[in-house]
């Protein structure tokens, strides 16, 4: 399976394969609980996130999984430039965004993944880990921890696997589910670990 490099990836169908991903999420479900408008909605946050300057799409070559990194500053997080989300996604996105943002961690230049997802028929198949474990490697080469927030106790179980831990109890907003931040600290590449064997 091959995974195209984020600079030849067509952005319309990444956000394709998030919103059909994402679809029943329980946090997304949440968030836009009309689901005549939840695929709309989904499309403007993606699209969203994909203007950050340092974002990194990538796209599974079947087109069936993708997913959106973003290299952040020491203190910055993604909502930072997203002044008008309450207007816009509306106050459960507020909440959630200001909740989260207590949790993101600040210090230290980042990976943030926000968004990796499989449509239904290819979930299950590997698709999500090969999309980690590649844009993992480049972070441990370059020594950069990653965050992310699981909205799911199978997504979360998926981090787990892959260096993730827990950061602290998860978050959850009054009345909606909850979302486990976690952090994985850059691993040693095999080079580095081939020197100190």
């Amino acid at each position: 399976m091959a995974i195209d490099t984020p600079y030849a990836v067509e952005p319309q169908a990444v956000v394709d394969v998030l919103v059909e991903a994402f679809a029943d999420d329980p946090v997304v479900c949440w968030l836009f609980p009309d689901p005549g408008e939840r695929g709309r909605f989904q499309a403007m946050f993606y699209r969203f996130l994909l203007t950050h300057p340092a974002a990194e799409a990538y796209l599974t070559d079947g087109g069936e999984g993708a997913a959106i990194w973003l290299t952040l500053g020491p203190d910055e997080t993604l909502h930072d430039d997203q002044p008008g989300s309450g207007a816009v996604f509306g106050e459960r996105m507020r909440a959630l965004s200001q909740a989260l943002d207590r949790r993101h961690p600040t210090g230290a230049r980042h990976l943030y993944l926000p968004c990796v997802g499989v449509t239904g028929e290819r979930r299950g198949a590997g698709l999500g880990s090969a999309m980690l474990r590649r844009r993992l490697d480049r972070a441990d080469a370059d020594g950069l921890g990653t965050y992310l927030e699981a909205s799911s106790a199978r997504s979360r179980a998926l981090y787990l696997r892959h260096g993730f831990e827990d950061l602290g109890a998860p978050v959850q907003p009054a009345g909606g589910p909850p979302l486990w931040p976690m952090w994985r600290p850059p691993f040693p590449t095999s080079e580095e670990r081939n020197t100190h064997d």
